[in-house]
């Protein structure tokens, strides 16, 4: 998932994000309903935005559904630009990586 980060926000690309399918695959929605619980602000129109207390349980959500096998590393790992190699913060380094 494309990610940014922009004064202690993060930022998740609203095209990256799961998508809810009614009926859909059970462990996709699952990850849909978690991510979307603790996100600041989750809409179809804007980027989803975690602020900075929850990147801790933001790791461990995409660890854990990565480690489950049904999602794919695109889906579960945060991909930020080259330009903010500095820039990200320790507790989200093991789910991270770069364009």
């Amino acid at each position: 998932m494309r990610a940014r980060i922009v004064d202690d926000v993060l930022f998740l690309h609203r095209e990256d994000v799961p998508q809810f399918q009614r009926g859909g695959p059970i462990v996709r929605n699952t990850f849909f309903w978690a991510l979307r619980s603790i996100a600041g602000r989750a809409t179809t129109s804007k980027d989803w935005e975690f602020e900075s207390e929850v990147w801790l349980a933001l790791a461990r959500m995409l660890l854990s559904f990565g480690e489950s096998g049904y999602l794919g590393l695109r889906e579960t790992t945060l991909e930020f630009s080259t330009e903010e190699t500095g820039m990200i913060p320790e507790v989200l380094r093991s789910v991270s990586s770069f364009s």
